[in-house]
């Protein structure tokens, strides 16, 4: 399996037998992919709402929150309806396929199951959208910010946030590139055009007030100190000014 083909995926585990998750854990790091792991429902809906992953794998018999349940909360959550689920179960009754597939589950494995297999399934969803990826680009997501180019929209965790227009590019050239940092010039070109003629500064003013109406978000954009600024992609985040 060429590693570029699941190359940057991102796939929770959510699967209570820990040596199998392991196993999972280690074939897909192995292929490329950024992998977490969650032992019980809870914890995996905790953090496909924080990661929000391309994958999940989702076990059914699992603790303090099943897999059939951890499926429809994240088919009815705004920011995780549309990953891509596989249920992986011991059951093997039609009737429990169908109930998975009726949540809307993408794919259904059951135990025991090939690896390579499971690997070829998710390589194809890879495929499938880098494809997809390659014709839109119209949704930003990233840290439980959503950024809507086609409706000019911006949600948190589904509650909207009502920004001006140069609010509105700001945020959506930082998102789209969590973690790389931009100078004040790009920022006021992609935010307020190209022909602007601000001082560099300016640039500032549109950053605290996009910060105040992102509230306990707005330690996602950070200042780089003497550069300019970046959305966070995980790494410790500066002073803000």
């Amino acid at each position: 399996m060429r590693i570029s083909e699941m190359a940057k995926l991102k796939v929770l585990v959510v699967e209570d037998d820990r040596s199998l998750a392991d196993v999972l854990r280690y074939n897909l790091e192995t292929a490329g992919c950024q992998v977490f792991t969650a032992y019980d429902g809870q914890d995996g809906l905790a953090q496909a709402q924080s990661k929000l992953p391309d994958v999940v794998i989702l076990d059914i018999m699992l603790p303090v929150v099943d897999g059939l349940d951890v499926c429809r909360r994240l088919r009815s959550d705004p920011l995780t309806r549309k990953v891509h689920i596989i249920m992986l179960t011991a059951k093997a009754e039609e009737s429990d396929v169908l109930i998975g597939f009726n949540l809307q589950a993408d794919d259904y494995v059951t135990k025991p199951f090939s690896v390579k297999v499971l690997l070829e399934k998710i390589k194809a969803f890879g495929r499938r959208q880098a494809r997809e990826s390659a014709g839109d680009d119209d949704i930003a997501i990233c840290r439980g910010i959503v950024v809507d180019r086609v409706r000019r929209r911006v949600t948190a965790e589904g509650i909207q946030i009502d920004l001006t227009r140069s609010e509105f590019n700001l945020l959506d050239t930082l998102i789209r590139q969590p973690g790389r940092v931009f100078l004040r010039s790009e920022l006021i070109d992609s935010a307020l055009g190209e022909d602007t003629m601000v001082m560099e500064r300016t640039i500032d003013v549109h950053i605290r007030a996009l910060r105040k109406k992102l509230g306990q978000y707005a330690d996602l954009i950070e200042t780089v100190r003497g550069v300019g600024y970046r959305f966070r992609d995980g790494s410790p985040a500066e002073e803000p000014v």
